[in-house]
């Protein structure tokens, strides 16, 4: 029999230690012959990645203990930090990024010994960094991605593909390092070398441009020794965005490029290339074609790390595919069809990385019951099976939301996206009539979007009786290039507009409580959730995370290098329209925030560094509105230990409690100032 308790009240099995403990996903999936390889979150272990060993057997292992911290910090975000092959003798070798010294290690994990330096350490600004690396044994060398830092300043470096002897005679010495592309192009993912040796491809992008607004891919033949020659654009521009690039058995070049408005797998056929290539005709001109035309379906999406996946060339000339709209799948297209061919099962979301071996794909996939764990497909079969870091119930899964899948209409009849979790307990139910509260979700990016998985974060709140509306706002990727332009130029417009219709539609049609709504995000979410407490009267409270709060700070020394020149199109170039910068920032308009806040912050973070919350905070002083701020040490941008996201997620729930007047004593009382 349901017990009877007021929305939010409700006793629940899913904890803060209990959801931080599951926070994160396996990410960078890989093969070394016959085993399956990838990386894994251990936040109770002070948030390292770990490197897991799937051996042929089906045992899983994680061959490198504490303190060992398997990734990189390239562009801050990072990419695959890890690569490994099957050494002449039959045993596996891996190189890896170290994260706290971002220096590539060699590991030979049957060999007994420990990881051995391949790179030496900088002592200029943030020093070298590597990721996404192709380990070459026949040369004896890994080739990576360089980052290289020339100054002090975090816009000072440089980034060129560049080869790693494996011998570690570059441990020590710099110059051992042979770079194999120049730094004519400001960002590069790393090399996919042609089945031949003779080329090797790669995206390049510019400032003020990100990889979703416009990239090329390059050509260099390999010769022997040296870098790179014949270097050339030959596909993308600076509005066709190219997320992936590789290579077909037979030597034809594979691209993902939204040319259509959709990303699509397109191909160039080694004749076309060759005879493009002796004509040196110029990107655009060379013709290709794509292998999925018409689907309305994305097969790619942003370039947040370096080298992600969305789809990997087979041995028989398929080529598996991550794809969908708002929802993803693994699927397996025949280019000589256009026929894709789904793997059955209840995953609805793919993580961007992808393995083969044989007639297998390996991949990352989640779904609303269940985490992310390692699914294998056989494309024989069409059978697909959990092969690693299975997806095991920590608390009876009667406790977890119901996901519903909602399109609203926002400001001039647009289209937005969400998922719905209402409140939801196998054993308590509230009294008739009355309202839950809910608590709006604005992911980050912005150019990202929020995932159709399970999440205990959200079973955290939906289980005690809070609603969650996560929205994909304009903006948001897995929709096409035009929902993704709608936010060109109206980050802190579009991104607050939708948000709003969305809470404001569930109050208007009786699912949530009108007084008792909230905001949330993180990273740019955060910046959402600012910007929606100084605009709108919609939300009772919000919780800010790692935000970006001052644009004209943010766009000149507060931040990163990737990130330095987004806001050129996020908001407006900022030598055309400055008092735009002032007019949007939270930061100005301080005085207009009247809803409680609570402000949380890693006091390591340099995407969006604690001094704009604490200029903030200034503003608010002595202003009577109640806000917390809670700053953690070790932590950058996101959170990954364990303890921060236990206290950051009970401060959070306080906050709704005393604001919604709901009565809990099973959490730390958050205290305000005003």
């Amino acid at each position: 029999m349901l017990s009877m308790g007021a929305y939010g009240t409700w006793p629940s099995p899913i904890d803060a230690a209990l959801a931080a403990s599951h926070d994160g996903r396996p990410e960078y999936v890989g093969v070394v012959g016959d085993e399956v390889w990838w990386t894994e979150p251990r936040p109770t272990e002070a948030g390292r990645r770990a490197l897991v060993r799937r051996r042929a057997d089906g045992t899983e292992e994680s061959p490198l203990a504490a303190p060992w911290n398997v990734r990189s910090r390239v562009i801050e975000y990072g990419g695959v930090p890890w690569a490994g092959a099957t050494r002449p003798d039959g045993g596996p070798l891996v190189v890896f990024v170290h994260f706290p010294d971002q220096r590539l290690y060699a590991y030979e994990p049957d060999g007994g010994g420990e990881p051995r330096p391949l790179t030496p350490v900088s002592a200029t600004g943030g020093g070298l960094r590597w990721a996404d690396p192709l380990l070459l044994l026949d040369r004896g060398e890994v080739w990576c991605v360089l980052e290289e830092f020339t100054g002090e300043a975090p816009t000072d470096v440089r980034r060129v593909i560049a080869a790693v002897p494996l011998d570690g005679s570059a441990a020590e010495d710099r110059t051992a390092v042979r770079e194999l592309s120049d730094d004519r192009h400001r960002f590069v993912t790393g090399p996919r070398l042609s089945p031949d040796g003779r080329r090797a491809a790669w995206i390049a992008w510019d400032h003020p441009r990100m990889p979703w607004d416009g990239t090329v891919v390059i050509l260099g033949d390999v010769p022997e020794s040296g870098p790179f020659t014949d270097v050339r654009a030959v596909v993308g521009d600076t509005d066709e965005s190219v997320a992936q690039v590789d290579w077909a058995p037979d030597g034809s070049l594979l691209f993902v490029s939204d040319i259509s408005g959709w990303w699509e797998v397109q191909r160039i056929r080694p004749e076309a290339l060759e005879q493009a290539i002796g004509q040196d005709r110029a990107p655009g001109v060379i013709p290709s074609t794509s292998l999925c035309p018409g689907r309305g379906e994305e097969f790619g999406g942003p370039l947040w790390k370096i080298g992600l996946q969305w789809f990997h060339p087979m041995d028989n000339g398929l080529i598996a595919v991550i794809h969908g709209k708002g929802s993803t799948a693994l699927g397996v297209l025949d280019p000589a069809t256009g026929e894709v061919v789904d793997a059955a099962g209840p995953w609805t979301e793919w993580a961007a990385t992808l393995a083969v071996q044989g007639d297998r794909v390996i991949g990352v996939a989640a779904s609303p019951r269940s985490a992310y764990e390692i699914v294998e497909l056989d494309t024989g079969t069409g059978h697909a099976r959990v092969i690693g870091a299975a997806h095991r119930d920590p608390v009876d899964p009667a406790y977890y939301p119901e996901p519903r899948i909602r399109t609203f209409s926002g400001p001039d009849n647009r289209e937005i996206h969400a998922h719905i979790y209402p409140p939801h307990s196998p054993d308590h139910s509230a009294p008739h009539k009355e309202l839950p509260p809910y608590v709006v979700w604005a992911h980050g990016g912005p150019t990202s979007h929020a995932p159709l998985v399970l999440d205990l974060e959200i079973a955290y709140f939906t289980s005690r009786g809070i609603g969650v509306a996560e929205v994909n706002y304009g903006g948001s990727t897995g929709y096409g290039r035009a929902y993704r332009d709608r936010l060109r130029e109206q980050w802190g417009v579009v991104d607050v507009e939708d948000c709003a219709a969305v809470a404001s539609a569930l109050a208007a049609e009786g699912t949530a409580d009108p007084s008792r709504l909230a905001v949330r995000g993180g990273s740019a979410g955060g910046w959402t959730t600012a910007a929606s407490l100084t605009s709108t009267d919609v939300y009772a409270c919000g919780t800010i995370s790692y935000p970006i709060l001052d644009l004209l700070g943010w766009a000149t020394d507060e931040t990163h290098d990737f990130e330095s020149q987004y806001l050129e199109s996020l908001v407006g170039p900022l030598a055309e329209v400055p008092g735009r910068y002032r007019d949007r920032s939270p930061l100005h308009h301080a005085d207009r925030v009247s809803a409680p806040f609570l402000l949380l912050q890693g006091l390591d973070d340099v995407i969006c560094p604690p001094a704009q919350c604490e200029r903030f905070l200034e503003r608010m002083a002595g202003r009577g509105v109640p806000h917390a701020y809670l700053a953690f040490e070790g932590e950058g941008h996101g959170f990954r230990r364990a303890d921060t996201m236990v206290r950051a997620l009970e401060a959070e729930l306080s906050l709704y409690a005393q604001t919604f007047g709901i009565d809990r004593t099973d959490i730390p009382r958050l205290e305000f100032r005003g």
